[in-house]
C-alpha cells in the first residue's frame, strides 16, 4: 500500500479540487469562528474542538477500512505531499534562475507563513529550503510512520491535527489559548517522526557524495555534521520537532538555515541552524535530492522489514 500510494501521489499529485484536507480547513474555520471566544475557557474550546473534528473523521476511517483495505491506499495517498512540495520548490528555482525576484516571493509564499515581500534570493532559497525539510518530516515521513504504526485512522488523525496546527497554533491573541490543544498534541505525534526524519537527514547526506563535494566537505562528515547540529542547535529552535529536522538537515546540505523572518510584520530573531555557506538557488535542488534519497532509505528499510516479517 505504501508504495502504491507513493506512485499515485508521483504519478497524480495532489487533487486540484475537493482535496479532503481543504475542505477539512473550511470546516475547522466555521467551528472556530464559534466556538473561539476572548474569554473564558479557550484551551477547553479549543480542545473539545479538535475532539469534534477529528474523531468522526477517525471513526469513519477505522469502519471503512475494515470494510475494505483499499481503503488504506487511498487514504495513505491523499495524506502525502511529497510531489506537491517537490513542484512548490521547482517553481522557486525557476523564477530565482530566470532572475525574477518578485515571482519567486510570490512562489515561496505559498508554502511558509512569514512575509516575503522584502527577501532577497538567499532568503527566498533559506525559505523554500526550511519547508522542504519541515514539510517532508509532516507530509511524507510523518504520515508513513503514522501509517505504519496505526493503519488509514492513524494517517488520518494525524494528518487532521497537523491541519489544525498548521491553522490554530499560532502564539497570538487569538489563538494562544484556543490552539493549545491542537499544537501539543501535534508536537506529540511528530515527537518520533521528526527525530527519525532528522536522522535518515544525516544518513543520507553521508550519500549525497556529489552535492557534499560541491558544498565543500566530504561525505562522511556531511552525516557526522548533521548529527552535531542537531544536538547542540536544535534545543535552541522554538519548535521541538522541526529544530531537530531543519538542524539535521543543514547540517547534511552544508548550509545555514534560520536567522530573522518577518511573521505578522514583526522580526523575529531566529537561532542560526547548521554550518556552511549561505543557502542558495542550487542549494534547494541539493535539499529535493535529500529529501528523495532520505524517501529511498524509508522505503529500502520498509521493504526490508516486510520480506523479514514475511
Amino acid at each position: 500500500m505504501i508504495f502504491g500510494a507513493l506512485l499515485l501521489d508521483a504519478l497524480l499529485g495532489e487533487p486540484r479540487r475537493w482535496h479532503p484536507l481543504a475542505g477539512f480547513g473550511w470546516l475547522a474555520d466555521r467551528l472556530e469562528s464559534k466556538l473561539n471566544r476572548p474569554h473564558g475557557s479557550s484551551r477547553l474550546r479549543g480542545l473539545i474542538a479538535l475532539l469534534l473534528l477529528v474523531t468522526p473523521f477517525v471513526l469513519l476511517t477505522a469502519l471503512a477500512e475494515a470494510l475494505s483495505p483499499i481503503m488504506g491506499l487511498i487514504v495513505l495517498y491523499l495524506a502525502l505531499g511529497n510531489r506537491s512540495l517537490v513542484e512548490h520548490a521547482g517553481q522557486v528555482i525557476s523564477a530565482l534562475k530566470q532572475g525574477d525576484l518578485e515571482a519567486s516571493r510570490r512562489r515561496v509564499s505559498r508554502i511558509v507563513s512569514r512575509e516575503t515581500g522584502a527577501m532577497q534570493p538567499s532568503d527566498v532559497a533559506c525559505a523554500t529550503i526550511e519547508s522542504v525539510l519541515e514539510n517532508g518530516s509532516d507530509a511524507v515521513f510523518g504520515a508513513l510512520f503514522w501509517f505504519l504504526v496505526a493503519g488509514a485512522p492513524g494517517v488520518v488523525g494525524y494528518r487532521l491535527i497537523n491541519t489544525l496546527d498548521a491553522m490554530w497554533g499560532y502564539r497570538n491573541s487569538r489563538f494562544r489559548a484556543f490552539g493549545w490543544a491542537a499544537a501539543r498534541l501535534d508536537d506529540l505525534l511528530n515527537l518520533a517522526p521528526a527525530r527519525l526524519t532528522a536522522l535518515t537527514y544525516a544518513l543520507a547526506g553521508s550519500f549525497q557524495l556529489q552535492d557534499v563535494r560541491h558544498a565543500g566537505t566530504a561525505g562522511a562528515n556531511a552525516g557526522q555534521q548533521a548529527l552535531r547540529c542537531w544536538s547542540e542547535q536544535a534545543p535552541c529552535w522554538e519548535s521541538p520537532n522541526a529544530g531537530p529536522v531543519m538542524a539535521a538537515g543543514a547540517g547534511a546540505l552544508n548550509i545555514r538555515l534560520g536567522g530573522p523572518a518577518v511573521y505578522q510584520g514583526r522580526t523575529r530573531r531566529r537561532p542560526i541552524l547548521g554550518s556552511g555557506h549561505e543557502p542558495n538557488t542550487d542549494d534547494i535542488g541539493r535539499a529535493l535530492r535529500l529529501l528523495r534519497n532520505s524517501l529511498l532509505l524509508w522505503l529500502a528499510v520498509i521493504a526490508a522489514g516486510g520480506w523479514l516479517i514475511a
